[in-house]
């Protein structure tokens, strides 16, 4: 393993960072994310695939999402965390899964191009690591846009965005990117196990059988891991699978080693600053 100060953003022969980061809190995990970002960006260390979880059950909303979508009580209730992405996208529970986060500066070849086109690449990526797995998957570009309703919906895993992986129409993996510090951060959600209806116990809705219709519709388009394939898969088997899946689709060599004292730096400052405070989080 690389140590801190061995890391660098130069990128001779394709070689990227690789972070496996214990399980952290919702502001925590967030901050990293853009401190990466910012980091990779800069081309202060090499471009980066970081694979994490989460300490706490926690919702994510998406960056212009309305904090209304949440039932503040029922959150309360649960002790769940809550946090705001700097990615689009509606919420998704973060429990149960692995999330992954890919953070580049725009002139890595795996980021190269329109954010449709890395979208796409990155998503044969992670095709080809649930191949592995026993699973084969689509992921389509969805050209029409989705009805009304369906971008009212306030749950992530209930409509599938362009080239996001579904198995037999039911959404498996939920990833958003943002492009900003002159790099792209890319981050996802591969649910492993567990009630993707769960969700829908702290969102707001107008009635109780709205809330349970919410949790059907959940339910009937979004799966797990584990309901699709059968199988348990532990949280190291899917990382395991996604870095031998980049290595052999992009050529990447992945050089494990944690962040560096100036990313934990900028991510100390993003979690009292943003990623932690009301401002933030309740914007909108």
């Amino acid at each position: 393993m690389l140590s801190q100060s061995e890391n660098t953003g130069r990128n001779p022969n394709g070689q990227w960072r690789l972070i496996k980061s214990p399980p952290s809190s919702a502001a925590f995990n967030m901050s990293l994310d853009e401190a990466l970002l910012i980091s990779t960006a800069q081309k202060h260390a090499l471009p980066t695939l970081r694979l994490y979880s989460w300490m706490v059950p926690s919702i994510s909303l998406g960056y212009a999402q309305p904090s209304l979508d949440v039932d503040q009580q029922e959150l309360s209730n649960h002790a769940w965390q809550l946090v705001r992405r700097p990615t689009g996208g509606k919420a998704i529970l973060h429990t149960d899964e692995l999330t992954y986060s890919i953070s580049a500066p725009l002139d890595e070849p795996l980021v190269l191009g329109s954010l449709l086109e890395s979208y796409q690449r990155i998503s044969l990526g992670l095709q080809k690591a649930l191949q592995q797995l026993g699973l084969q998957t689509i992921a389509e570009n969805k050209s029409d846009l989705p009805d009304e309703h369906s971008r009212k919906e306030p749950v992530c895993f209930q409509t599938p965005s362009n080239y996001e992986i579904t198995w037999k129409n039911k959404k498996l993996i939920g990833s958003a990117q943002a492009r900003k510090h002159s790099g792209v951060l890319q981050h996802g959600s591969l649910p492993l196990s567990g009630d993707l209806s769960r969700i829908t116990q702290v969102l707001a809705y107008p009635s109780q059988m709205d809330r349970d219709t919410a949790a059907q519709k959940t339910l009937a388009r979004a799966t797990t891991l584990e309901a699709a394939t059968g199988k348990i898969f532990t949280w190291d088997e899917a990382a395991d699978a996604i870095i031998r899946s980049f290595s052999a689709e992009f050529g990447i060599t992945f050089l494990e080693s944690l962040p560096t004292q100036e990313e934990m730096d900028i991510t100390s400052n993003l979690v009292q600053s943003k990623y932690d405070s009301h401002s933030w989080n309740y914007r909108i």
